[in-house]
C-alpha cells in the first residue's frame, strides 16, 4: 500500500495523474461505446474485458470487435495505451534516478564537510570517513 501511494504522489506531483485519469476515462468511454456498437458484446463488462485486453497487448481473442468504429478506437485506445504506459514508466524511472542522484550528493556532501574539518577528527570518524571513500571509489 506504501508503495501504491507513493507512486501517487509520484504521478500528482509530475502532473501524470491527469494523463493516467484521462486514459482511464477513455478506456472506460471506449468500451461503452463498443458495447452499444458490436451485436455480440451483450454486456459492458465484456466490452470493458475486450478494452483490457486491448491496452495489455495480450488479445486472447475470446471477444472481437467486428464494425469499423469499433475496430477504430482499438486502434486508437492501442496507441493512447503504449504512449500512456511510456509516459508513467518515464515518470517512475526518472523520480527514482533523481532520488538515487540527490541521495549521492547529500552523502558526498557530508564526506566533504569532514574532509575540511580533518584535523578535528577522532580516530574512528577517521576510519569511517575511510570507508566511506573507499566504498565511493
Amino acid at each position: 500500500m506504501r508503495k501504491l501511494r507513493l507512486i501517487r504522489r509520484i504521478l500528482k506531483h509530475t502532473g501524470a495523474d491527469k494523463i493516467m485519469s484521462g486514459f482511464v476515462a477513455f478506456m472506460l468511454l471506449t468500451a461503452l461505446v463498443i458495447w452499444v456498437c458490436e451485436p455480440e458484446i451483450n454486456t459492458y463488462r465484456e466490452a470493458l474485458w475486450y478494452c483490457f485486453t486491448v491496452v495489455s497487448t495480450i488479445g486472447f481473442g475470446d471477444v472481437v470487435v467486428h464494425t469499423a468504429i469499433s475496430r477504430s478506437l482499438s486502434v486508437v485506445l492501442s496507441l493512447y495505451a503504449v504512449v500512456t504506459l511510456a509516459i508513467f514508466t518515464g515518470v517512475i524511472v526518472n523520480y527514482y534516478t533523481q532520488l538515487v542522484e540527490l541521495r549521492q550528493r547529500e552523502s558526498l556532501a557530508a564526506i566533504m564537510e569532514k574532509l575540511e574539518r580533518l584535523p578535528e577528527l577522532s580516530r574512528q570518524e577517521l576510519e569511517q570517513l575511510s570507508d566511506q571513500i573507499r566504498k565511493r571509489l
